[in-house]
């Protein structure tokens, strides 16, 4: 009976998981619509997603201490839980990212600057990476968590592109500097949100192997 109600609260983890994984999908894909596509309103349905994101924190900070408090885990549900309770530290930090991000569009000029194709492919890797990478928990997916990791070299490829390209357009033009670095600034955001996706792969192996790197 009481292994029955652990797997029942370890179930409303992964729902609940999942639904914060989405809302950073979300509040990431509306903060760079906001300065791609003009979508002034996605500025302000990132900052939304960003309070989500908190709410939902402390919403499985208290699921995961019910569950260590109420319930007797063995070693490997222990190194879930505690894996669970970093994984949302992470998430939550791309949620403050995503908003960082609206909150540059709020002051930015319209026009598109060198680097922006570049700027939405990151965005769609990082999207793709906080997915996999919370999907990996969820399944138990050794090998999704470690192509996470991997994917992570695409957004750094491209971080390292759209930096030489609004580097070269500081030196041909300094009148726009000031919004070039605004952009350096959105890819640098994007670029560390990648790097909390690769965070959360490696809480993932430590949940199913024991070890960080597997």
């Amino acid at each position: 009976m009481m292994r029955s109600n652990f797997d029942r609260q370890l179930r409303q983890l992964h729902q609940a998981l999942t639904e914060m994984g989405a809302m950073c999908e979300q509040a990431i894909a509306a903060s760079v619509s906001a300065l791609l596509d003009g979508d002034k309103a996605g500025a302000d349905t990132a900052m939304e997603r960003e309070r989500d994101i908190d709410r939902q924190e402390r919403e499985v900070e208290a699921l995961c201490m019910k569950l260590l408090l109420q319930q007797q885990p063995v070693a490997g549900d222990l190194r879930a839980i505690s894996s669970a309770l970093k994984m949302i530290s992470d998430m939550e930090r791309i949620g403050d990212q995503a908003a960082d991000i609206a909150e540059i569009t709020r002051h930015t000029g319209s026009r598109a600057l060198p680097g922006h194709l570049h700027i939405r492919e990151m965005a769609r890797a990082a999207v793709k990476m906080v997915a996999g990478s919370v999907a990996s928990f969820v399944e138990s997916d050794l090998q999704m968590a470690k192509e996470v990791m991997i994917y992570d070299d695409v957004v750094d490829q491209l971080f390292d592109e759209v930096k030489e390209e609004l580097t070269a357009l500081i030196r041909s033009d300094s009148s726009s500097a000031g919004e070039a670095l605004d952009w350096l600034m959105i890819a640098k955001y994007l670029e560390r949100i990648g790097d909390h996706a690769v965070n959360i792969a490696e809480w993932v192996t430590y949940a199913i192997t024991g070890s960080k790197s597997g």
